[in-house]
């Protein structure tokens, strides 16, 4: 694996493997090269790589294990769906290592959330698809997602009805392919509210009846040229750290 940099800067070096960490080609307790190969590979000073380090370990995503040196944190990060999507475009990994998604539902409703009917333009009531997962790492429930699809990208993607996990990819490399129209991701944006008694069973949160349990939510809806064909939520565990996507 080539681990050289275009930057020569900390910053650089500690962006390289973070995204390597995020990506899932590093998995949890893998080594970091050494500091003499860290040197060697990007040409730069030994402080360089150790400030690199720091900041890594102070985002939690390696830690210090004596002999064996710097390794890769366990389970240092969850990513959102949209993520999961950038990533299966770079490597063709659904999954980061020791994750998996359970409990996948698929269903037609009837939608009268009113945001959700304003991010895909439906009238309340109007009828798509909506597709429910959840999230584990290690075994632990992290995140529910939801996804909702009005009918013209169903009628472009009839998959999305299909009952059990997308096999193929994600809905949006299909939908390119068949119509022709490029796939754009809208603004995602985060919102902490209470969790519904659903997703806390989903996210095997035992919780007495009368306690608010807050949780933090993203939301990104995705167009082509004509309007909105479908939106994402992700619904993530109290505690669950998850990097934020950085604007350019």
């Amino acid at each position: 694996m080539a681990y050289r940099a275009p930057g020569k800067g900390y910053a650089d070096v500690a962006d390289h493997f973070r995204k390597l960490i995020q990506d899932g080609e590093l998995a949890p307790r893998d080594p970091l090269p050494s500091v003499a190969e860290m040197r060697a590979e990007f040409a730069v000073a030994a402080k360089t790589v150790s400030r690199a380090l720091g900041v890594l370990k102070s985002e939690g995503l390696v830690t210090s294990r004596g002999s064996l040196g710097t390794v890769v944190a366990k389970a240092p990060m969850v990513i959102t769906g949209s993520d999961r999507t950038a990533r299966m475009a770079r490597n063709g990994r659904q999954y980061a290592p020791g994750e998996d998604s359970t409990d996948h539902r698929v269903m037609r409703r009837s939608v009268h959330d009113g945001a959700v009917c304003r991010a895909i333009e439906l009238e309340p009531g109007d009828e798509a698809v909506i597709r429910i997962r959840t999230f584990r790492q290690d075994g632990r429930p992290t995140s529910v997602s939801l996804s909702v699809y009005p009918p013209r990208t169903v009628a472009h993607v009839p998959e999305l009805a299909a009952e059990g996990r997308m096999t193929a990819g994600f809905f949006a490399p299909i939908y390119t392919e068949r119509t022709g129209r490029e796939v754009t991701e809208g603004q995602r944006t985060g919102t902490a509210r209470q969790a519904s008694q659903d997703e806390l069973n989903a996210l095997a949160i035992d919780a007495p009846q009368h306690m608010a349990v807050a949780v933090l939510v993203t939301e990104v809806t995705f167009h082509d040229e004509e309007g909105p064909i479908g939106y994402w939520e992700d619904v993530y565990a109290p505690g669950t750290k998850m990097p934020i996507s950085r604007t350019t």
